[in-house]
């Protein structure tokens, strides 16, 4: 698993997708802030947090979910 925080969230999701070569592994995310807010245009969100750690082996059917907040909000 690469770390992808500090990036935006559509570009987490390329990057996993790039990395596992499928088009369409999906991801999940959530609000941050606590605000329960839907992430709905992806590059609009920058990750603050990753729950699989940078350096570790994922599988495909591994549940990976990046806490996210707008890019103008701090983590």
């Amino acid at each position: 698993m690469p770390n992808l925080v500090g990036g935006t969230l559509q570009q987490a999701q390329d990057r996993i997708q790039k990395l596992t070569g499928n088009p369409v592994f999906i991801t999940r995310s959530h609000d941050a802030s606590g605000k329960k807010r839907n992430q709905i245009a992806d590059s609009n969100w920058k990750v603050c947090t990753q729950n699989i750690p940078a350096g570790t082996m994922f599988e495909h059917d591994t549940v990976i979910d990046f806490g996210t907040v707008k890019l103008e909000e701090s983590c």
